[in-house]
């Protein structure tokens, strides 16, 4: 499923019709579709989210959501941690992993997951 978020506003994105065709769509497709079964349980969704600027893979988990941002130009992909509410610092994410554009989707899949699995926000 995938979701788009636009001035505050959140609507699903129906596949072949509303859905975003730019590179950084298309690669976050990509990725999910090689994502491990666990992560699909985690409740997966492809975002397009032009508030905080990024395209991404966001997993419900357990401690709250985790988003995997698909990078522009020659970032590394990032593994961020949001908050439902600001922490005492004033932060609203943590970010969690960083991985280099080096890998090919089937390996940012299987990194996301495994990193996911093994600190304990997938089950």
């Amino acid at each position: 499923m995938e979701i788009q978020i636009a001035d505050g506003i959140v609507r699903r994105v129906r596949g072949g019709q509303d859905a975003p065709l730019n590179p950084l769509s298309i690669q976050a497709r990509t990725v999910a579709n090689l994502l491990p079964l666990v992560c699909h349980r985690a409740g997966a969704k492809i975002v397009h989210n032009t508030d905080a600027n990024y395209t991404g893979i966001r997993f419900e988990t357990p401690v709250g959501p985790v988003v995997l941002e698909i990078p522009n130009g020659d970032d590394p992909y990032r593994l961020v941690h949001e908050f439902i509410e600001p922490d005492t610092n004033g932060r609203t994410e943590v970010e969690l992993r960083r991985f280099p554009q080096i890998y090919k989707p089937a390996g940012i899949a299987f990194n996301t997951a495994e990193f996911l699995r093994s600190r304990g926000f997938l089950k």
